[in-house]
């Protein structure tokens, strides 16, 4: 094993180097990004179950499990002479860099755009499988830990699956967006537990759950839809752990704590917000990318997707006590406090979490 440690992640666009026919990989080079984590861990003693709703998502998670290797035909290939979304969703539609391409570029560059999209999701998922790893041993209550350890292997699989699309049938995959890695930082680094879930399961993993789903309902690509679909099954009980488990917690907390968790909420959605702007793809195709960021957020289509991400998250903010007097006015600015009657994933709907496709 040959392992290369650097300071940053990578810039450029990383391939896959295929083994030799009967080869192990082992020779292959890997790239670590080492960082310290104060992680405060604690042991439970009790090994009681004290909220059966968190018991019963952790028997979810263990009926439900899949496996990404026999549970998902890898032997379909979608086109890529063909676009991965359809036209009407191109945010670039008329802009003088996009139209000047010939049509055989242009579908290249689609491709661009959506590795860059399953390029954050599989980097989100690292993130997420490192962060319920930590939960696994800071979370304070019994059940809280078996839960994060069943989520941990859900993450796993995550991380398998969108690395195998994207080295397999796209080829290629875009380094870790900035503002992603900023968060994860955040949340890996911070020693506290109840941040970590803020970050990860209300904030991270509420958006990424939006996400996957718009694109489920929007790629042309059969065998991505059922990646997806199976993903959306997890993460829909990740979100809904996180709600419950924090909605009692942040009631034990002064009006001050209470406030930090909730300013901490609202620079993480700030820098969430930012991450959807793919501005490594319009530096991989020479753009300008001050002028294609800005076509980019004022498409129609980019407005209303950026809003709708935010459905779940921020009613879910109000459900656990964070979306307090002093960030509503902030909130209100971005345009997001219109969500916060919405439904919450505080009230668990166990027949949709239970549905196996």
């Amino acid at each position: 094993m040959q392992i290369r440690y650097v300071e940053k992640p990578p810039a450029e666009l990383v391939r896959r180097s295929a083994p030799e026919k009967g080869e192990l990989a082992g020779h292959l080079e890997q790239i670590v990004q080492i960082f310290k984590t104060p992680l405060e861990a604690s042991f439970n003693w009790s090994y009681e179950e004290s909220d059966l709703r968190i018991k019963k998502l952790y028997e979810l998670g263990k009926k439900l499990n899949w496996n990404g290797t026999t549970d998902i035909d890898w032997n379909r290939h979608y086109p890529r002479e063909q676009p991965p979304i359809p036209e009407e969703l191109n945010p670039f539609v008329g802009y003088a860099p996009y139209e000047a391409l010939s049509p055989e570029k242009q579908i290249e560059f689609g491709w661009h755009q959506q590795c860059w999209t399953l390029s954050q999701f599989l980097h989100g998922e690292q993130g997420a499988l490192m962060v319920a790893g930590h939960l696994t041993s800071c979370a304070p209550t019994y059940d809280a830990k078996l839960y994060a350890a069943s989520q941990t292997f859900d993450e796993a699989r995550h991380v398998e699956v969108f690395s195998r699309y994207l080295f397999d049938h796209i080829g290629f995959q875009y380094p870790i967006n900035s503002h992603l890695k900023a968060l994860l930082d955040k949340v890996l680094t911070d020693s506290r537990w109840d941040l970590k879930f803020i970050g990860m399961q209300i904030i991270i993993e509420g958006l990424a759950l939006a996400a996957f789903r718009t694109v489920r309902m929007s790629t042309l690509d059969p065998l991505l839809a059922d990646i997806i679909e199976l993903v959306v099954r997890d993460e829909a009980r990740h979100v809904a752990f996180g709600v419950n488990y924090l909605e009692q917690f942040v009631k034990s907390l002064s009006e001050e704590e209470r406030e930090e968790r909730a300013r901490f909420a609202y620079e993480a959605c700030v820098v969430m917000r930012e991450r959807l702007v793919p501005t490594d793809v319009f530096e991989h195709w020479g753009w300008d990318v001050a002028e294609a960021r800005k076509v980019f957020l004022e498409a129609t289509i980019m407005q209303q997707f950026r809003q709708l991400l935010f459905t779940r998250v921020i009613p879910n903010l109000r459900r656990v006590g964070l979306l307090t007097d002093g960030v509503r006015p902030l909130y209100d600015e971005l345009g997001l406090l219109q969500f916060e009657n919405l439904v919450d994933d505080g009230s668990i709907d166990w027949a949709a979490l239970e549905q196996t496709g």
